[in-house]
């Protein structure tokens, strides 16, 4: 699995950065803050996402995922889990995959890959399958929260 240590941080902080909000790294060895999954998953807390160098990437994306999706308003409130609903934890998991592509060396292939290996489980058989075959309701959710356009193309802010 590609891990935050293989790409760097820079470039995750921008892309968090342009959705409002903030990735911080931890030490290797300590444990995350807001870390639903403990051990070396990402973490949320409030505007904050934190990872270390071992964090994979995928998951990274996941939880900053959840922060993307939910108003600016309830952000606040969020500690370790955020998800509201399956509509929107299906709609996260389509997210992690398109904000793969806005990182360099990353890319949707390999976090649908990194997805699979981690264990998460489609009814299609593979995160692939799921996102290209078996997952209307999560884009148009996505859609309808302004969060990607009628192409599937993602829609950043402008202001973070």
């Amino acid at each position: 699995m590609l891990t935050m240590a293989d790409i760097g941080f820079d470039d995750a902080a921008a892309l968090l950065h342009r959705h409002g909000l903030t990735l911080l790294r931890v030490a290797d060895g300590e444990p995350i803050p807001g870390s639903y999954w403990g051990e070396r998953e990402a973490g949320i807390i409030g505007t904050s996402v934190y990872a270390r160098g071992d964090t994979p990437v995928h998951s990274l994306l996941h939880e900053a995922g959840h922060l993307i999706v939910l108003p600016p308003e309830r952000r606040a409130a969020v500690h370790t889990d955020a998800t509201d609903s399956i509509e929107e934890e299906n709609a996260v998991c389509v997210l992690q995959a398109l904000l793969a592509d806005a990182l360099p060396g990353v890319g949707l292939a390999r976090v649908l890959a990194d997805m699979d290996a981690w264990g998460y489980t489609f009814r299609l058989g593979s995160a692939a399958a799921y996102v290209e075959h078996d997952a209307d309701d999560a884009w148009a959710w996505l859609q309808a929260h302004g969060l990607i356009d009628g192409q599937r193309a993602l829609l950043f802010p402008t202001g973070a």
